[in-house]
């Protein structure tokens, strides 16, 4: 019986990370695109979503912004941990999507 519990712990355990993760990706995304929204340009906006990632994380991370038409773009693409953050990942990634208008400089 002891294996299986473990066992059912573990996958417990993977899921809250696969879960964190949707959250991490979706929380990038909204500041890195708020940034890029206040004509922080690309580099802003990319430091602006690693900035709210924990460091496992931010080495299986990758950021795309865009702007166009008065809208700032944001994606970020998050690996998603085995067992352990930082230690090695999945072969898919979670991605997070996120859009502002852009702010006008008076």
């Amino acid at each position: 019986m002891t294996p299986l519990i473990i066992l059912t712990l573990v996958l417990l355990w993977q899921f809250v990370l696969l879960g964190y993760t949707f959250s991490l990706a979706g929380n990038a995304a909204d500041e890195a695109a708020r940034a890029g929204a206040v004509s922080e340009g690309q580099a802003g906006c990319e430091e602006a979503a690693l900035q709210h990632l924990p460091g496992a994380w931010e080495g299986g991370a990758s950021v795309e912004c865009g702007a166009g038409g008065g809208y700032a773009t944001a994606d970020v693409h998050l690996e998603v941990p085995v067992l352990f953050p930082g230690a090695i990942g999945f072969p898919f990634t979670v991605d997070g999507h996120a859009g502002a208008v852009q702010e006008e400089k008076d």
